[in-house]
């Protein structure tokens, strides 16, 4: 048990210190020179169902951007939305040439969606947006301008959770968030980032490969980019403003949700995993995602193991430590939440950990998930 415990522990040291520790002192690939004259058209895909409350708002934020407007359009899939989603759209297209609407039907979701809309994308550079995304003003000029450098095939920008009114959460929507995009430029410094943000990316349009519907885009596209030879980075100044998830259940279904297709895409590039072929990247890909998502196994078996072994000081304090954390954790949800940063943490740890493990058995059961509803959980 002792072994056990120890293998668990320093299994999860590695996975989120041990891991960022060690891109800091891997090679640096510095990137080319960019430049804010390199302005090429874009087209901003938007899947929608259901989104008559956000689809507005987010279409006009795409269509005011400091872009030179008659470079951007904007392309609205709704996914045979049962609301005004469409209607709102024709009415903006009605006045604005520049955006435009395609109606999925039947309802396919999200990745066909795009499947469909990358044949009518004239965008050399073609970005995605959620349909309540919201970005800064110079977002669009932050992410184009990083394929000034030929190598880059993909850039994802900096998500920041607001609450309905407005009012910044934090930088990402915790400690958490910040620990991810943390990551995210330690990667870009050494070659490519491995996750990305969906609601505020992009990818060269010669690079676009369709998917398989029940893949997930903001998973997979960045995968098959890596696999053309070109680089996927982090660009930190594209700010994208999202309405955070306030219902810790809504939280923990998108979780368990993202969690189960992730696994289904890393087994659908699993090739990525070969070391001997895709080198560092490999690395990167089992430490960040493969075993991240698999973490649970460790913590599960560390605390287990641990409750075997308290017949000293020592092992009895990190049990006691592991009781109190997960302690913390549980009185968060019981109390519907807390203002302490630190037990915030402590619960949202255990809460992708807990979605994780969740659709992890889904995912030995066969289940998939192709379809999808607005951000409401």
């Amino acid at each position: 048990m002792t072994i056990l415990f120890w293998f668990s522990t320093l299994l999860i040291l590695y996975i989120y210190i041990g891991y960022p520790v060690l891109l800091r002192f891997l090679p640096k690939k510095s990137l080319a020179s960019t430049s804010t004259t390199y302005q090429p058209k874009v087209t901003v895909l938007i899947p929608a169902f259901n989104e008559e409350k956000a689809i507005e708002g987010t279409v006009l934020n795409k269509l005011t951007q400091s872009y030179p407007a008659e470079l951007i359009e904007v392309i609205v899939i709704s996914d045979e939305s049962e609301d005004g989603t469409d209607e709102i759209v024709n009415k903006i297209s009605a006045e604005d040439a520049r955006a435009s609407l395609i109606r999925q039907s039947p309802r396919q979701g999200k990745t066909a969606g795009l499947n469909l809309a990358m044949q009518q994308a004239s965008g050399d550079i073609v970005i995605f947006s959620d349909a309540n995304s919201h970005y800064e003003n110079h977002a669009i000029q932050q992410l184009v301008t990083c394929f000034s450098d030929s190598q880059v095939g993909y850039a994802t920008g900096k998500m920041v959770y607001v609450n309905s009114d407005g009012s910044l959460v934090g930088d990402g929507c915790s400690a958490y968030m910040k620990y991810e995009n943390h990551m995210r430029a330690l990667e870009t410094q050494v070659g490519s980032v491995v996750g990305v943000d969906g609601g505020i990316d992009a990818i060269r349009k010669e690079l676009y490969h369709p998917m398989n519907a029940d893949q997930l885009p903001d998973f997979v596209l960045p995968l098959k980019v890596v696999t053309q030879g070109k680089r996927v980075i982090y660009c930190e100044s594209a700010l994208l403003n999202e309405e955070s998830l306030s219902n810790p259940q809504s939280e923990f279904r998108m979780r368990v949700r993202v969690s189960l297709r992730a696994y289904w895409a890393m087994k659908d590039m699993k090739h990525l995993l070969n070391p001997f072929e895709y080198g560092l990247f490999s690395l990167q890909l089992t430490s960040h995602k493969l075993l991240r998502y698999i973490a649970f196994i460790p913590l599960l078996l560390a605390f287990i193991s641990n409750g075997f072994i308290t017949h000293n000081a020592f092992y009895s304090l990190t049990f006691f430590v592991q009781i109190l954390f997960y302690g913390c954790a549980a009185f968060v949800s019981l109390n519907d939440g807390t203002k302490n940063r630190w037990l915030g943490l402590a619960n949202y740890f255990c809460l992708i950990n807990l979605a994780s493990a969740m659709a992890f058995i889904k995912f030995i059961k066969g289940e998939k998930i192709v379809l999808w509803k607005p951000r409401v959980g």
